[in-house]
């Protein structure tokens, strides 16, 4: 719930949702999470050495985040004088949103799998 609400709340703070993100576990809004949780036992190895694994992970996206920053702000004046957001700018912020869910739901041990490089 807290993830779903997340990635709601961030799409709409970032500009690249107009409507404000409901409270609740409403189906028909555009911005959605979803996952499958892991079945069977963890692996304790990536479980306790996680945080270090992730690593490189967080570095590139600090770097990203620090990017996504500089196109909202330009986005935003983008909006602000044409009324539309630049189709390149919106991909960029989806993508860094997406990259940013999947290696927060790999640090909270809801998935196993080690989170791709990509903004896809």
């Amino acid at each position: 719930m807290y993830m779903r609400w997340r990635a709601r709340a961030i799409a709409y703070m970032a500009l690249l949702r107009d409507e404000y993100p409901p409270f609740g576990d409403d189906g028909e809004y555009p911005t959605s999470f979803a996952l499958e949780y892991p079945e069977g036992p963890r692996n304790r190895w990536t479980v306790g050495f996680r945080l270090i694994l992730a690593v490189p992970q967080l570095v590139v996206f600090a770097l990203l985040s620090i990017a996504w920053l500089v196109t909202a702000i330009i986005g935003w004046f983008a909006i602000l004088f044409t009324g539309r957001y630049p189709d390149g700018l919106w991909r960029f912020g989806v993508g860094v949103q997406r990259w940013s869910l999947r290696l927060q739901a790999y640090l909270l041990l809801m998935r196993d799998e080690y989170p791709p490089f990509s903004l896809e």
